[in-house]
C-alpha cells in the first residue's frame, strides 16, 4: 500500500514567526519594486521604438530563464547560502534598474540595450525566486510552511495589483528617469536585511548536499530521474507544468479581446475590473485560507481537486458573453488558482529530501514558471488561428484531463 504524503503537522500561521513577517515585508517590497520597473522600463521602450517584436521578447526573456536555470540555481542552493543567491538576484535587478536609468538619462537606449537588460531582469527572477522557495523552508519549518508559501503567493498578486499603480503613480510625479532610479531603493530592505538574517541550513545543523556539479541539462535529468521514485512530488511538478504550459497568464494578455467581446472594449472601469477579477479572487484565497485554512488540507487530492476547478472555470470563462457573470467567473478561477497553486509547491516543498531540495525545488520552478514560455503559442497562436474562445477553452480542457488523470491516478495509488 502507498503511504500518504505527509502534511504539516499542527497548521499554524507562519505570521507568528517573527522572521517571517520581515521576510515577508521585504518581499512584498521587491515584487512592488519588479512591477514597477516593467511599468516605467516598457513604457519608455513603447515610447520610443513602437515595437511589438520587443514586446514579445519582453515575455520571453521573462520565463525562459526559469526554464533553463532553475534547476541549476537550485543546484547551488543545494550546496551555498540562499541568501546570498538572493542578494545576487536583488543586485541584478538593481542593475537592470541603474541600466535603465543610464539609457534614460543620455537617450541612448537602443533595441538591443533593452533586450540585455530585459534579460538581466529575467535572470534575477530566477536567483531570486528559487532561492527564496529554498530559504522559506529553513524560516518556517513544516508547520508553517503552508501558511507561508501562500502568503507568499498572495503577496505576489498584491505586487501584481499594487506595483503598475505606484509605478504610475512614480511616473506621473517624478518622471520615468527619476523613477527608475528610485526604484533601485524598494529592492535595499531585503538585501541588508538578509546580511545577518540568522536562516539556512547551517543554522540548523543540516549537511550541505552531495558535491555534484552544477552541469545544466545533465542536472535536469538527473534531477528528474529522482523525483520519478517520490510520488506526491512527480505529480505536482507535473500538474504545475501543465497549468503553465496549456494555460499560464496567457489569457490575461488576450483579456482586450475578450472584453471587446462582452462589450467592454474600452479603457475603464469595467475593463479594468474585468483584468482584476481574478486578481482579486486570488487575494479572497488567501486572506480565507490564511484564517480559516483548517477547512481545506494541504493535501495531493485536495491540490487536484481545485486544479480540476480552476481548469473548468476558465473553460466556461471562454465562452462567457455576459458582463457580470464573466466577472464572476474570472474571479473564482483567481481564487482556486491560487488555492491550488500554493498548495502545489507547499506539498513539494514538504516531500523533497533534504540533501536535494533545491533541485527538486529548481524543478518545479523549471515546470510551475518556465514553461509559462510557451502559453502564449497554447492561447495565443491558436486563437490568431481559431479566436481566443476557442483557444483557451481548448488549452482549458487539456489541462482538465492532464489534471483528471492525476487525480485518477492517485485515487488508485492510495486504494491499492
Amino acid at each position: 500500500m502507498t503511504s500518504a504524503a505527509p502534511t504539516a503537522p499542527a497548521p499554524s500561521s507562519a505570521l507568528r514567526i517573527p522572521g517571517y513577517r520581515t521576510f515577508l515585508l521585504t518581499f512584498m517590497l521587491a515584487m512592488m519594486a519588479d512591477n514597477i520597473e516593467h511599468v516605467i522600463s516598457y513604457w519608455v521602450a513603447f515610447q520610443k521604438f513602437h515595437s511589438a517584436a520587443l514586446g514579445g521578447f519582453a515575455v520571453v526573456s521573462h520565463w525562459l530563464p526559469f526554464l533553463a536555470f532553475s534547476v541549476p540555481v537550485g543546484a547551488l542552493n543545494d550546496r551555498f547560502d540562499s541568501r546570498r543567491l538572493i542578494q545576487c538576484g536583488m543586485v541584478l535587478f538593481i542593475t537592470a534598474s541603474v541600466g535603465w536609468g543610464y539609457f534614460f538619462v543620455t537617450d541612448s537606449l537602443q533595441l538591443w540595450h533593452a533586450m540585455v537588460l530585459l534579460t538581466i531582469h529575467g535572470c534575477a527572477g530566477v536567483l531570486w525566486g528559487t532561492s527564496s522557495q529554498m530559504l522559506l523552508y529553513d524560516i518556517v519549518g513544516p508547520a508553517s510552511l503552508a501558511s507561508a508559501v501562500r502568503l507568499n503567493a498572495t503577496a505576489r498578486y498584491l505586487g501584481v495589483l499594487v506595483g503598475p499603480g505606484v509605478g504610475s503613480i512614480i511616473m506621473q510625479v517624478l518622471g520615468p528617469t527619476r523613477g527608475i532610479f528610485l526604484n533601485t531603493v524598494f529592492y535595499l530592505p531585503l538585501v541588508i536585511w538578509l546580511v545577518s538574517a540568522p536562516y539556512g541550513r547551517h543554522f540548523r545543523g543540516v549537511a550541505t548536499g552531495p558535491k555534484r556539479a552544477v552541469r545544466g541539462l545533465a542536472d535536469i535529468i538527473q534531477t528528474i530521474r529522482d523525483v520519478r521514485g517520490m510520488p506526491v512530488v512527480a505529480a505536482m511538478v507535473l500538474l504545475a507544468g501543465a497549468a503553465s504550459f496549456f494555460i499560464g497568464n496567457s489569457y490575461q494578455a488576450q483579456m482586450p479581446g475578450f472584453a471587446q467581446d462582452l462589450g467592454h472594449g474600452d479603457p475603464g472601469t469595467a475593463y479594468t475590473l474585468l483584468l482584476g477579477a481574478d486578481a482579486a479572487g486570488a487575494l479572497l484565497a488567501g486572506i480565507l485560507l490564511e484564517t480559516r485554512g483548517s477547512w481545506l488540507p494541504t493535501a495531493p487530492a485536495s491540490a487536484l481537486k481545485i486544479a480540476l476547478l480552476w481548469g473548468c472555470s476558465l473553460f466556461t470563462f471562454s465562452f462567457m458573453r455576459v458582463y457580470p457573470v464573466a466577472i464572476f467567473v474570472l474571479f473564482l478561477a483567481g481564487f482556486f488558482e491560487l488555492s491550488f497553486s500554493s498548495m502545489t509547491q507547499a506539498l513539494v516543498q514538504l516531500n523533497a529530501p533534504d540533501s536535494i531540495r533545491g533541485r527538486v525545488l529548481g524543478l518545479f520552478s523549471m515546470s510551475a514558471s518556465g514553461l509559462r514560455t510557451f502559453s502564449g503559442v497554447t492561447v495565443g497562436l491558436l486563437g490568431s488561428i481559431t479566436n481566443t474562445h476557442v483557444s483557451l477553452a481548448v488549452s482549458a480542457l487539456a489541462f482538465v484531463i492532464v489534471a483528471g488523470t492525476l487525480l485518477f491516478l492517485r485515487r488508485r495509488q492510495e486504494m491499492a
